[in-house]
């Protein structure tokens, strides 16, 4: 990962992805706050929250003043690539709501749902009102075909089947969910150009 300790400012960029933009969450709405609050830390919340009131501003991208947004949170820039706020963005970047890179840093404007793990992890309360909140209105056949067209996106886009469904876990996708996703992405794709080629030119 580049070493953003030694830069005063770095370019900041909209990450473009247009799975979780269609089913996505606002760093600044109550899903956020409510459930990814207690996965990635205060800190990590409002730091993600500030990015994308910058990107409304200014959704071409932007120059990050990096000791100023750190002392806006109110952590530490000073002490190199163990310097708190530094550590806040390895850790956005960890949870794939960010990633920096050597030009600078691509954000996500919204947040995936969490994944199956993360929820296990809420405390029961949480749990329970995440399903309540959400279940209802993301039934599986929803899912599944969300899941499905974007791993065929990956694939057009020249993605592996096995990066296709890291990807997908990445994402938040159900590992079961993933692989029926890759498994069907693969066959439909092996399908489709199978028929182009047994297609005759036209006269």
């Amino acid at each position: 990962m580049p070493d953003l300790s030694t830069q005063p400012a770095v370019r900041v960029l909209p990450w473009p992805d247009p799975l979780v933009e269609a089913a996505g969450h606002d760093p600044r709405s109550p899903y956020v706050e409510r459930y990814w609050l207690g996965v990635l830390g205060p800190t990590a919340t409002w730091l993600v929250r500030r990015l994308a009131e910058r990107l409304d501003a200014e959704p071409d991208g932007f120059d990050l003043d990096l000791a100023a947004l750190a002392a806006e949170l109110g952590v530490g820039h000073k002490g190199g690539r163990q310097a708190p706020f530094l550590r806040t963005l390895e850790r956005c970047a960890r949870f794939g709501l960010l990633e920096i890179r050597p030009y600078g840093i691509r954000v996500r404007r919204r947040l995936p749902e969490l994944s199956a793990l993360q929820i296990e992890r809420l405390p029961p309360h949480l749990r329970r009102s995440h399903q309540q909140d959400t279940g209802a209105h993301r039934p599986v056949d929803e899912l599944r075909e969300r899941a499905r067209g974007f791993a065929l996106s990956l694939l057009d886009q020249g993605a592996s089947a096995v990066d296709a469904e890291r990807d997908l876990h990445r994402r938040g996708v159900h590992p079961a969910l993933a692989a029926d996703a890759v498994r069907w992405a693969v066959e439909h794709r092996g399908a489709t150009l199978a028929t182009r080629e047994e297609t005759p030119p036209a006269a």
